[in-house]
């Protein structure tokens, strides 16, 4: 099914979600797998967030495929917040799929990589929200990282509240290397988005907020 935002869902249930996006400046396909490890297929152009979104994948244990392609230009920044807002469409409608049954539908992970911490929560309720507080990582301040820029990064967070309408809070704790900061942030999220996706049958049904809808 196509809507007037050019969003074609070609999977929802529990186990895969996959769906494509195109606007006048990407088209942009993510899929989703519970299924047994494999290697993921990740091509946004940009090397270092590729690894990033691996690095979602790997700690929230789910076979996770990108592809953007540039419809107008090419736009670092376009390329982060669309795909976190694909992304976080993804991962809102498996959370969806799985209320019948009873999912967490929120959740936080602290993981670090060398010197540097960091610590995210995100719940999937209808609101959203991002709040990036990264002041105590100087290694995420540093303008350049790998081919990526630090802003873009932190814009894919914004990019994934959006499209996921869920509260997203994040905070570096430590990290003088930019690779490893960033990587720390990328790892607690995964952790968070896997506490998230959790069975809970106690919330069967229903969903992480009170209000008991994702509307």
């Amino acid at each position: 099914m196509i809507n007037t935002l050019g969003i074609t869902w070609q999977s929802q249930t529990k186990s895969r979600v996959t769906l494509e996006r195109r606007t006048r400046e990407s088209k942009i396909r993510v899929s989703i797998e519970a299924t047994p490890r494999r290697d993921f297929k990740l091509d946004t152009g940009i090397a270092f967030f590729n690894h990033m979104i691996e690095t979602i994948a790997w700690r929230a244990c789910l076979n996770i495929d990108v592809s953007y392609e540039n419809t107008q230009f090419r736009l670092t920044h376009v390329i982060t917040e669309d795909v976190g807002i694909v992304l976080g469409m993804a991962f809102a409608k498996l959370i969806e799929v799985r209320m019948k049954d009873g999912v967490n539908g929120a959740g936080s992970g602290i993981l670090g990589i060398d010197e540097a911490l960091a610590i995210a929560a995100v719940s999937f309720e209808g609101r959203s929200t991002a709040t990036l507080d990264f002041k105590r990582s100087p290694g995420a301040s540093i303008v350049q990282v790998e081919d990526a820029l630090a802003a873009d990064m932190a814009e894919f967070f914004r990019g994934f509240a959006q499209g996921a309408r869920a509260t997203v809070s994040i905070q570096a704790l430590s990290g003088d290397d930019p690779h490893h900061s960033w990587e720390a942030i990328y790892r607690s999220f995964g952790l968070a988005l896997k506490e998230a996706l959790s069975p809970n049958p106690w919330r069967a049904g229903t969903t992480a907020g009170v209000k008991g809808t994702l509307n």
